[in-house]
């Protein structure tokens, strides 16, 4: 395996965890990064762009039918899917820093309309923390109207609840995009897209969108479904009932809240990657995955902290924990953010951040100066736990 990049001394575990990927794991094209202290120690990339091409770019095609592809180049991006929602909380936690957003306002004092069918006691934090009780849309929408980030506003401010806001938790798969994107809108007037690339990638200098520009769309390869050899679950179900039953049943709140979009869209469309949905579709490099979460902590290069202390301790501190309504299994979140624990391991107790469905992860951990981004052009079965972040998590924490 060809990888480029460099690493620190003392981080060559995480190299060879990234090549064992490709060797082991189904690896088709992918990278990582880490930063310790502000500083890059890991920066490696390998593969094709195309989940679909070959390393032998020679214009033609293979004798299985597959187009050549252009190798992984540094600055390739991907959709890294609901590692999106770690970039969209600082939003709001932003906001919040700023005093523009009380988190225990309730949302309908900044949406009226969201006030409808008994939501008057939805809390922003309630948004931030999966314990708004609105996984699902009864009405799922088409691809089409989920491109409108007006159209997924109207449809949760229309919704009930599923249970009462503030008693349990439930992964809000999609809805919290449109919840999170709306209050962004109401409380600044400006899209969550333009409102991140204002106000996060373009002062911290990380290559991240929430609505990819025309002019960046180049650099972002095809992803696709893999098959990873062995088990590559992640997910742990609990007792009395699987998560694979979970997944096949129509009327279960897993499956309703993954269907809120109905189908949902081709990732590769470049319609739905220039769209603004902060749940699913942002794009990342790995740089730009770790740069940022490296900013939510420390300074980078010279640019902005992010996060004061009180807004840091904030979105770590732990706001839901236990059985999960939707994911079926026991998960734990501060505001916005995922903390570490068995559904997602990240690399120890005061970790946060966010996995992408099907593999991207990134992720901070403030006490050993730790930030982390990995992306990847094939997504394979997993949630939250995918095997190859795990084994490059390992490696960092080996270099520890």
């Amino acid at each position: 395996m060809d990888v480029n990049g460099t690493v620190a001394e003392g981080f060559e575990p995480v190299r060879e965890a990234f090549v064992r990927n490709f060797e082991v794991l189904g690896e088709r094209g992918a990278a990582v990064a880490v930063y310790r202290d502000g500083r890059r120690v890991v920066d490696l990339w390998a593969g094709t762009k195309d989940v679909d091409g070959t390393k032998d770019v020679d214009g033609t095609k293979d004798v299985d039918g597959t187009a050549d592809s252009a190798p992984w180049e540094r600055g390739t991006a991907q959709i890294v899917r609901s590692a999106t929602k770690g970039v969209a909380a600082a939003a709001l936690l932003l906001l919040h820093q700023r005093g523009l957003l009380d988190l225990d306002a309730p949302v309908g004092e900044y949406w009226p309309e969201f006030k409808a069918v008994g939501k008057e006691r939805v809390l922003v934090r309630h948004v931030l923390s999966h314990r708004a009780g609105l996984p699902i849309l009864d009405r799922p929408l088409t691809p089409e109207e989920a491109l409108d980030p007006l159209r997924g506003a109207e449809a949760v401010a229309r919704q009930a609840l599923v249970w009462e806001p503030g008693t349990d938790h439930g992964y809000h798969a999609l809805t919290y995009g449109w919840l999170l994107g709306e209050l962004v809108r109401r409380v600044t007037g400006r899209g969550v897209g333009d409102w991140i690339a204002e106000e996060i990638a373009g002062p911290v200098g990380a290559d991240l969108w929430v609505g990819l520009p025309a002019a960046e769309a180049g650099r972002v390869g095809r992803s696709g479904r893999v098959e990873a050899p062995g088990n590559a679950g992640g997910l742990r179900s609990r007792p009395k009932r699987s998560v694979t039953e979970a997944y096949d049943d129509p009327a279960s709140l897993t499956r309703r809240a993954f269907a809120a979009i109905t189908p949902f869209p081709d990732q590769n469309d470049p319609a739905y990657r220039a769209a603004s949905l902060p749940a699913t579709n942002g794009i990342a490099t790995a740089e730009g995955l770790a740069r940022f979460y490296a900013s939510l902590v420390g300074e980078v290069g010279g640019g902005p902290r992010l996060f004061t202390p009180g807004t840091l301790a904030a979105a770590r501190a732990e706001e839901s924990a236990g059985p999960d309504r939707v994911l079926v299994i026991n998960t734990r979140f501060g505001l916005g953010y995922m903390l570490h624990g068995s559904a997602s391991p990240f690399l120890d107790a005061g970790s946060f951040g966010h996995p992408g469905r099907g593999g991207s992860l990134g992720f901070a951990d403030p006490e050993s100066g730790i930030a982390f981004g990995y992306v990847t052009n094939g997504f394979s079965k997993t949630v939250t736990a995918d095997p190859r972040a795990q084994a490059l998590v390992r490696g960092v924490r080996a270099a520890l």
